[in-house]
């Protein structure tokens, strides 16, 4: 019902992560990701509360891998859930309880770490992570390069309605926090247009939070 990737840049020290599914607004419920701590994916059967619990956890110091070993001892029906983790070093740690649905799997390489289940084959996040490794460019170029490599593999057992892409910098909010809650297309190529769009715009929405004098206009109505 769920596929999904959690990663960090090297060269920036970003995080992000990009998730689709066939349930609606699945970004809604299970994309966490924190600046300077981490990314987290909480997945299948969803329990929203583990993605802070762990991002809590790597922040107090705990490495990917100790703190999926906290959420697997704190976690109610922990059985039941599918949680993945990226930290401030890179490494990453993946928890896929026995109760996952349908075909399920994960695979992780440097930086970067994909869950999912109801999938089409066994080698969809493996697919993931090797468009996440092979893709350059911005973390979020290479997100989104991600997520079409687990769909052209196959994708869920059935067609995905709902995608989200969120991605942390050095401010406490998300820079890019893009969602697509409900389609009878492609959620993930809705994702990637708008993508396209905000991409440019993503250093001028951060300058004027920080600081409006210095933030370009765009021409809109009221932006002068």
């Amino acid at each position: 019902m769920t596929f999904s990737l959690v990663a960090r840049c090297a060269e920036t020290g970003m995080f992000g992560m990009a998730i689709s599914s066939s349930s609606p607004a699945v970004a809604a419920r299970c994309a966490f990701a924190r600046a300077g701590v981490g990314a987290v994916a909480s997945q299948n059967v969803t329990d929203p509360s583990l993605g802070p619990m762990a991002l809590d956890l790597m922040e107090s110091g705990l490495s990917a891998a100790d703190a999926i070993a906290e959420v697997q001892a704190r976690g109610k029906f922990i059985e039941y859930r599918q949680v993945l983790a990226v930290d401030r070093n890179g490494a990453t740690a993946i928890h896929s309880g026995p109760n996952s649905l349908g075909i399920w799997t994960q695979a992780q390489g440097d930086n970067v770490a994909s869950g999912g289940n109801l999938l089409a084959n066994d080698g969809i996040c493996q697919a993931i992570v090797d468009g996440f490794v092979g893709a350059s460019g911005h973390i979020g170029d290479r997100l989104i390069a991600a997520m079409r490599a687990g769909l052209a593999a196959g994708g869920e057992a059935g067609p995905v309605h709902s995608a989200g892409m969120k991605i942390v910098d050095k401010v406490s909010w998300p820079v890019a926090d893009l969602r697509c809650d409900w389609t009878e297309d492609c959620p993930i190529e809705a994702i990637a247009t708008a993508w396209d769009v905000y991409k440019p715009q993503l250093e001028a929405y951060v300058q004027r939070a920080l600081d409006p004098r210095e933030a370009p206009s765009y021409g809109v109505p009221g932006d002068e």
